[in-house]
C-alpha cells in the first residue's frame, strides 16, 4: 500500500498544468517582464555569434561581471572568423577574470568548427547545433530562441528553479525524472507568440524575484498560484540539504492568509547564472 501511495504521489508531483493555468502563468510573467525586464546588449541583437558569446560567458557568472567583458571580447573578436584566427591562449587571456577557462577554449573550438564546416555561420537546426562540442541542450535552445527566433524551450538554473517552485512545489529537483519533466514543462509552458520575450522573462524572473536565496515571495506576481509558496517552508522541498535549489526555503504565506494544502493533480494557476 505504501508503495502504491508513493507511486501516486510521484505521478501527482509530475502532473502538468491545465491550459488555463499555463495561460495565467504566461500572462503574469510577461506583464512582469514588460515592467521589469533588464536592458542587456545581447537582447538587442540576433547575431548568433554575439548570443553564443553571451550565453557561454553567463554560465556560472553574474550579469554585472559579464557586461564589460562581453563588450571587450566582441571588440577584439567581432566574428567567428576573427576568433577562429586568433591564438587560443590569447583568447584565454582575454577572457580573464571570468574564470572557468574551459569556456574560452570551447568557444574558440566552436568558432574554428563554424568556420571550417559552415563558412563562419551557425546552423539553424538544434540537432546540428548540438553536434558542436560545448553546445548542450540549454545553449542550443537559447540559440534557437534568441538568435534564430524559433519556438524553442530553454532550461538553465533560473528557469528550472522558477518552474519547479511555481508548478511543482515539492520533490527533488536534481532527480533525473524531475529534470526530464522540467524540460517537458519548459516546452509545454511556452506561448505561441513572444517566445523570445517569454524565455528572457523566465531568466530575469529567476534572477531578480525567485533567486535560490531569499526569494521575494510576498511581492511575487506568482504568489497567488505558486505551489511552493502555497505549501509553505516545511513542505516546499526547497532549500533543504541536498536540494538543487539552494538557500532558504520559500517564505511562508503572510499572517492572515490561509496556508493552502496540496492541489489536485494537473493544476497550477505556474546553471548559477545571471
Amino acid at each position: 500500500m505504501a508503495s502504491r501511495t508513493g507511486s501516486r504521489a510521484s505521478v501527482q508531483c509530475l502532473a502538468t498544468p491545465s491550459t488555463g493555468d499555463r495561460r495565467t502563468f504566461r500572462r503574469a510573467l510577461l506583464r512582469w517582464y514588460d515592467r521589469n525586464g533588464r536592458d542587456l546588449p545581447w537582447r538587442r541583437t540576433d547575431d548568433p555569434y554575439h548570443i553564443l558569446v553571451s550565453e557561454i560567458m553567463l554560465q556560472q557568472t553574474q550579469v554585472d561581471r559579464v557586461l564589460p567583458k562581453y563588450r571587450e571580447w566582441l571588440d577584439k573578436y567581432p566574428s567567428f572568423h576573427a576568433l577562429a584566427g586568433a591564438d587560443e591562449e590569447d583568447a584565454v587571456k582575454t577572457w580573464y577574470p571570468l574564470g572557468y577557462n574551459i569556456r574560452p577554449r570551447r568557444l574558440h573550438a566552436i568558432a574554428r568548427e563554424a568556420v571550417g564546416r559552415f563558412g563562419g555561420e551557425l546552423p539553424e537546426d538544434e540537432e546540428t547545433l548540438r553536434s558542436f562540442k560545448g553546445i548542450g541542450p540549454y545553449t542550443a535552445g537559447a540559440l534557437m530562441s534568441f538568435a534564430f527566433r524559433k519556438r524553442a524551450p530553454i532550461l538553465d538554473t533560473n528557469v528550472a528553479r522558477v518552474l519547479f517552485r511555481v508548478v511543482i512545489g515539492r520533490g527533488n529537483p536534481k532527480a533525473h525524472q524531475m529534470r526530464k519533466h522540467l524540460w517537458r514543462l519548459s516546452e509545454l509552458m511556452m506561448p505561441q507568440k513572444r517566445v523570445f520575450d517569454y524565455n528572457q522573462a523566465l531568466m530575469d524572473f529567476g534572477a531578480l524575484v525567485c533567486p535560490a536565496r531569499n526569494p521575494k515571495c510576498p511581492e511575487c506576481p506568482m504568489a497567488g498560484f505558486c505551489r511552493a509558496y502555497g505549501l509553505g517552508a516545511r513542505d516546499s522541498g526547497l532549500g533543504t540539504r541536498g536540494s538543487a535549489v539552494s538557500g532558504p526555503a520559500i517564505a511562508a504565506p503572510p499572517a492572515g492568509r490561509p496556508r493552502r494544502g496540496k492541489r489536485e493533480s494537473g493544476n497550477t494557476s505556474k546553471t548559477t547564472r545571471r
